[in-house]
Parts: C-alpha cells; sequence; structure tokens
C-alpha cells in the first residue's frame, strides 16, 4: 500500500495520457510525471483475473509520484471489479476506469473491452458494483459504438444506461471499433473519427463530464476540444512525442512553473534508474519509454541508438544515462 500523501495534485481529467498495453507501466509514468504534474496518467488495463489470480503486487505497484494515477480494469463480472476496484482504493488510485473499448480478439473472447457496448446493462450493473465497493470515482472509457451497434441512439442507450447506474465521467474513444476481421492497431487508424458524435453526447448528457480521445496529437487541438469537451486524453502522440507535456501544465492548467527542459527531464530519472537497478531491473526498462524526447535535431539519432542499442552492450548504464543527457542540451 502506498503512504498518504496530504500534497497529492487534485484529480483532474482536463488532460489525461491514455491507458496503453505494454507502454504505460510504473517506469513509463514516473517518466511522464517529471514533464507534468498535472496530467491524470493511466495504467495499462489489467484484467480483473490477473488481479484476483495473479501477482498483484506486480500489478498495483506505483510511485507515490506518479497521482493523479487511475487504475483501467478489463473484466465483465460485476462482483470480480468490485473486488478489484477495493484493491485499487486500498492501493491509495485516484480513480478506477473500466475499459470498454479495447477491441482486440483476446479480450473479447472474455468478455472484455469494446464487445461489452453490445451489453449497456451488464456494464451498468459493473459500474455500480463498483461504486457500490468504493468511494474513489469510477469512470469508463468507450467507443461511440461497435460493427453492427454503432448509431447514435444505440450509443445514447449505452451511456444513458451507465449514467443511470452512478457513473458521471466517460471517456470517449471518437471512433467506432470493427470487432471482426481489423487488429486493434487498424481500429485505431481505420475506423473514421467521428469528434461531432462525441460532440453531440456531450449536447445531449450535459450534466456528464465527456472526455474527448482519439486522434489529438497537439496541445492547439487540445484547447480547441477543450472548448466543447471537459477534458482530452492523448494516447500515442503523448508516447512518441512526450516532450509535448512539459507545456501542458502552463498551457492547460494555468500553471505559473516553467516547464522542465529535456535534459533535466531526463536526469531526473537518474536516481529512479538506479533504484531499479538495485533491485535487480534493468535500464531498458526505463529508457524504452523516453526515446521520443530526442526528435528533429543533431543528435537525436544518436541519442536514441545509446538507449535502444547501445544499452545492451555497455558496463556503466547510469553513465551512459549521462551520455544520452548530454545530447539533449540545450534543446
Amino acid at each position: 500500500m502506498q503512504p498518504e500523501n496530504t500534497t497529492r495534485p487534485a484529480l483532474s481529467r482536463r488532460f489525461s495520457v491514455a491507458p496503453m498495453m505494454d507502454w504505460t507501466d510504473r517506469h513509463c509514468r514516473f517518466f511522464l510525471r517529471q514533464l507534468s504534474r498535472h496530467a491524470l496518467l493511466y495504467t495499462e488495463m489489467v484484467t480483473t483475473g490477473a488481479l484476483i489470480h495473479g501477482d498483484r503486487e506486480r500489478f498495483l505497484r506505483y510511485s507515490e509520484c506518479e497521482h493523479p494515477i487511475a487504475l483501467q480494469l478489463g473484466g465483465s463480472n460485476p462482483q470480480d471489479l468490485a473486488a478489484c476496484a477495493k484493491m485499487a482504493e486500498a492501493h491509495g488510485y485516484d480513480e478506477v476506469n473500466l475499459n470498454v473499448g479495447c477491441p482486440s480478439d483476446r479480450v473479447q473472447n472474455n468478455m472484455i473491452g469494446a464487445c461489452l457496448m453490445g451489453h449497456p446493462a451488464l456494464v451498468a450493473d459493473c459500474v455500480k458494483a463498483m461504486q457500490d465497493a468504493v468511494n474513489i470515482p469510477v469512470t469508463v472509457k468507450h467507443r461511440i459504438g461497435i460493427n453492427g451497434r454503432d448509431s447514435y441512439a444505440e450509443l445514447c442507450d449505452f451511456v444513458g444506461q451507465v449514467r443511470e447506474a452512478g457513473c458521471r465521467s466517460f471517456t470517449v474513444h471518437a471512433r467506432i471499433a470493427i470487432l471482426e476481421g481489423l487488429s486493434p492497431k487498424e481500429n485505431r487508424e481505420i475506423p473514421p473519427l467521428r469528434y461531432d458524435v462525441a460532440a453531440q453526447l456531450k449536447q445531449d448528457f450535459p450534466d456528464l463530464e465527456i472526455i474527448l480521445n482519439g486522434g489529438i496529437k497537439t496541445l492547439e487541438e487540445c484547447e480547441q476540444h477543450l472548448q466543447t469537451f471537459d477534458g482530452v486524453m492523448l494516447g500515442r502522440e503523448a508516447y512518441h512525442n512526450p516532450y509535448l507535456l512539459a507545456q501542458v501544465d502552463s498551457r492547460l492548467f494555468g500553471a505559473a512553473h516553467a516547464g522542465i527542459t529535456r535534459m533535466d527531464a531526463l536526469l531526473a530519472l537518474k536516481p529512479y534508474v538506479e533504484q531499479h537497478l538495485r533491485e535487480g531491473g534493468t535500464l531498458h526498462h526505463v529508457s524504452r519509454h523516453v526515446l521520443g524526447l530526442a526528435q528533429g535535431f543533431p543528435g537525436a539519432r544518436r541519442f536514441r541508438q545509446l538507449l535502444s542499442v547501445d544499452i545492451h552492450k555497455v558496463q556503466d548504464p547510469l553513465g551512459l544515462l549521462d551520455q544520452a543527457a548530454e545530447l539533449l542540451r540545450g534543446h
């Protein structure tokens, strides 16, 4: 369990980084937190089975500085989800989120993710069970539809039933999910983005917090969408171009503090890396998440090579980190 910290930043969904499998692990989140104090960070999706039957401490572990932090759960059994929501609360998470958007075959077969959009009453039951079990917010991340159930009326039916169960915050990935024939990657790119559908949802459910997700790449776009929506969630762009988070606090939250430099953001990881090495980890576990810090300036390619290729050949990983940081000086 994490120690209580009365100076935690307030939970705000104005800007968040999406849960991304294999990417938003605790090392990635620690790094992103160096860039923004206010962004809400999400875990990778964790299934209820993994928490109930697996190594829950490994799945739930995080660093205190990661707050505000939300645990995303995958599952469709109300009792199991309630039990896992209790674990999230006991470990100090600020929010628990139900995945109703992942389109992969593997999760569909277990009634997890986007296929649940075809079962709004079940999602409502899940949300109610979780809300009855915990005092932290329970939220839902979903698509605007699935193939065969992609009308606006069916989307409103889904949101309406889940709202009746007590959910007040919906993160809307503004694409439908094609459950047969498309890979998860294709499902992030092929179905067209329909921001207009998400905007209509906000208009028709003004009492709900509606967070927009899908295809957002710049802070200019964030500022534009925030005129319509209550928040924005960035996924792949935040991972591949993480330095945009360095301006999030000042531009989207009105913070007075200056954004951290690329070099200082990398050097801030050094004590964390030292601790991770002492625990038997490798620098690669952490450094694979920082490659996007270097883009479009002399030395950027060398930076990425150092932390992805040379890293496996050196005896002094911390020295390599210093070497990589020097390439970021002045950029």
